[in-house]
Formats: structure tokens, sequence, C-alpha cells
């Protein structure tokens, strides 16, 4: 993932971050609110390392997954639906009812 998933969902991040860095603070996450800079600096910190080994670190984390809240944004599902037009046969349109899938 890209530090602007971070950024643009920066409070869906907080479980992930808390449960990289448990000692984080969440008033301080608050303050802090996606700046990149910031957290990097806010990271070297709490874990007593250099900035260069906190960046490595931060890396290192956005390797992992987007979180759930993060996925489940209506943005996120919009462009998967969209994307799914492409297995759809000819005449059906993505947003078509699917009540009888189950689908209310």
């Amino acid at each position: 993932m890209k530090w602007h998933h971070v950024q643009e969902n920066w409070f869906a991040f907080f479980d992930a971050i808390l449960d990289k860095w448990p000692d984080a603070d969440e008033a301080e996450l608050e303050e802090i609110d996606g700046d990149q800079r910031a957290f990097i600096t806010y990271i070297a910190e709490l874990t007593g390392q250099e900035i260069t080994e906190a960046k490595e670190e931060i890396r290192d984390w956005l390797t992992g997954e987007l979180p759930s809240d993060v996925v489940m944004d209506p943005r996120h599902d919009d462009h998967s639906i969209s994307l799914s037009r492409k297995y759809l046969p000819e005449g059906e349109d993505e947003s078509d009812d699917d009540a009888r899938f189950g689908d209310d």
C-alpha cells in the first residue's frame, strides 16, 4: 500500500498502527493526522530508533494488508464494481439488482 492510503484513511489505520506499535498513543496519532513526516518522527521517538530506521520499519509495515475499514470504503467498492463489468454477459449492467442471489 502507499502512504496516500494511510493519509486518506488515517483513523481506519489506528488499529493496525497499534498492533504494530502497541505503545503508540491514540491522542498523539490524532494530532499526527496522517502527516507522514510527523508519523516517522513519532515512531522514531516511540521506539528509540534513528529516523532512517523508523522510515524502514514503516516502509515494511506498508507492505501489509489494507485494514478492512479501508477496503470497505464505498470508493473502493465502486471501483471494484466498475472493474467487474468485464466479467458480465452482454446486456447486463454491473449495478443490476441481484435479488435472486440473496442480495436485497
